[in-house]
């Protein structure tokens, strides 16, 4: 089995990173670049920088941040938001992002997973997946553009799809979930993780570290993904490690 991370997520807007509820209501969480050297620090596994309201305003990715980000830390660093085309990957991975997320130009142009993975490496590809449960189908739909669209899409399908085109990972985001500290979304989790063969970062309602055992025993997670509760300290990403490791979850 391989060994579980615990990756802060930093949601960027206006060059600030910002966290809400549910996808609504941000408020205002600090610099990225040194929240992100922060994390580096802490011993995060990984770090995913998102730029939310870049695919509902239509335009890229700040790659300066990306570049200032990427010179304070020596972590994985995924990069998201506004990606539509091979030609801004590159931009980013020579930027000094490690690998690019994209979520609403999937949905628009699933081609771009193929051509990404084919041009970069599947490792190189994180597709990610806003899922709220869609009470009328009974099971779950993918939302785009930072939670704001239903994409009319069942979820199911559409990470097996995903993987299919090559993508090497997925980043699955429970809207319902999202900022609520009730726990990560086990039964969305689980569904996808048992679908897949790729590693699954399950993101959205982390409270405390219990939540993360539960995702990554109950949920079939390989990774878990929080915001709030570490950008206001409410929880440190080594005493999430420390009492995995007590519980018995092999962690990097």
């Amino acid at each position: 089995m391989l060994a579980k991370r615990i990756i802060p997520c930093l949601d960027v807007k206006d060059g600030r990173v910002v966290k809400g509820v549910n996808f609504v209501n941000l408020r205002d969480a600090g610099d990225p670049v040194e929240l992100a050297a922060i994390y580096d620090k802490e011993n995060a596994d990984e770090l995913v920088f998102l730029d939310i309201s870049a695919s509902s305003e239509g335009r890229a990715t700040m790659i300066e941040v990306v570049r200032e980000t990427a010179g304070e830390i020596s972590i994985p660093f995924t990069v998201g938001g506004g990606i539509s085309s091979v030609d801004h990957m590159k931009n980013l991975l020579r930027a000094g992002a490690d690998k690019i997320g994209i979520n609403t130009a999937a949905v628009l142009n699933p081609q771009l997973v193929s051509d990404g993975a084919r041009k970069f490496g599947s490792q190189c590809i994180v597709v990610a997946v806003d899922a709220k449960y869609n009470e009328a189908w009974g099971e779950w739909e993918v939302y785009t553009h930072g939670g704001r669209k239903p994409a009319g899409i069942r979820a199911l399908e559409w990470v097996r799809k995903m993987e299919q085109l090559g993508a090497g990972e997925l980043l699955l985001t429970s809207m319902d979930a999202d900022g609520t500290k009730d726990g990560f979304d086990i039964s969305l989790t689980r569904a996808v993780a048992d679908l897949v063969s790729i590693p699954v970062i399950a993101s959205g309602g982390a409270g405390n570290s219990g939540h993360f055992y539960e995702v990554f025993t109950a949920g079939g997670a390989d990774a878990g993904l929080a915001a709030t509760i570490f950008h206001y300290k409410e929880l440190t990403i080594q005493g999430v490690k420390e009492d995995l490791l007590k519980k018995g979850v092999e962690i990097r």
